[in-house]
């Protein structure tokens, strides 16, 4: 969305926010991924962008967390059954997920901005503002993101309320997993490594230590069923039963009600996604079938004599009435 440069009265520059902001690197991912793509798909270089923000909030700790793409229809009205549809999706996946505020593109706030905000009212009491700046980010020297995030406040201008934004302060928080992608992100595509070099080379790691455990416990195994049940002849030694008596008592056990709840958690999951599977390539075998059942009978309805004569098809009431299920003609 483009935009020039704020207006005095949009922005109180001498206020100061009270929120803790917590920004995660997915909404950053999202909303630059968004804009790349319509900078694309459109050609301009401030395609309009517009979308929602996800996160948690708890008193004046709020979190970001994800985003997704909206729709702005004429007069810069927003689709809010679209809005609605997709905020009850999220739900159904991150019931704990709330609607936070909006993001959009420009160098800073703009009557417009203003006016869209209000749009969000209704799903948030105090809508959050995240707005990019694609010029800021081909700046050499900018050394900080180029966003900026904004709370609103309704003042009384000239006898009239008038929504104004707060800039706040946030900060860059990250999960393992989130580290682990943004790490993967930047490597992709480097100069002179292959975009899955890294994992290939965890994996193979992983796999190695994997397989030396299992050499070293099958030798185990086969030790003790040779000196204790006489399978191979091997002499007994009391010092290394002891150890691996000792060895053994050390593991965790796996008879607890939590060990037990999440392995059957984990074993549901499993067959669950067998039988989606399953599923899936069942309804895809059926619906083949529907349309060849369709083909064919579509076909001897269109042909001369209509459903006489040939008798190939479901029982056909003509001559040589054989049934031959889905006959080639």
């Amino acid at each position: 969305m483009a935009s020039s440069a704020a207006p005095l009265s949009v922005v109180l520059e001498n206020a100061q926010s009270g929120l803790s902001l917590a920004l995660h690197p997915l909404p950053l991912l999202n909303i630059t991924e968004h804009f790349t793509r319509r900078k694309l798909q459109t050609g301009e270089a401030e395609p309009l962008v517009l979308g929602a923000l996800l996160g948690t909030q708890s008193g004046r700790a709020v979190e970001i967390l994800n985003t997704f793409e909206l729709v702005l229809g004429e007069n810069d009205e927003l689709d809010h059954g679209f809005l609605t549809t997709r905020q009850d999706q999220f739900k159904q996946v991150f019931p704990d997920f709330e609607l936070i505020g909006w993001y959009t593109i420009g160098s800073s706030p703009t009557p417009r901005h203003a006016s869209i905000h209000t749009q969000f009212t209704p799903y948030t009491e105090s809508p959050l503002f995240l707005l990019l700046s694609p010029t800021a980010a081909s700046d050499p020297a900018q050394k900080d993101l180029p966003l900026a995030l904004y709370e609103s406040t309704v003042e009384v201008v000239h006898n009239a309320p008038q929504t104004l934004f707060v800039k706040a302060g946030y900060r860059i928080e990250t999960g393992e997993a989130e580290r682990i992608a943004v790490d993967e992100s930047a490597r992709a595509g480097g100069p002179g490594e292959g975009s899955g070099n890294s994992l290939q080379a965890g994996l193979q790691t992983q796999f190695n230590a994997v397989k030396m455990l299992h050499d070293r416990i099958v030798l185990l195994v086969a030790y003790l069923s040779s000196a204790l049940f006489g399978a191979g002849g091997a002499k007994r030694d009391h010092s290394v039963l002891r150890a691996l008596s000792a060895l053994v008592a050390s593991l965790p056990t796996t008879d607890a009600l939590e060990f037990r709840d999440e392995f059957m958690t984990e074993y549901n999951d499993t067959q669950l996604t067998t039988l989606l599977g399953s599923m899936t390539k069942s309804l895809h075998s059926l619906n083949d079938l529907v349309d060849k059942f369709s083909l064919t009978y579509s076909s001897r309805e269109d042909g001369p004599g209509g459903g006489g004569g040939g008798g190939r098809g479901f029982g056909g009431g003509g001559g040589g009435g054989r049934r031959r299920g889905f006959g080639r003609d």
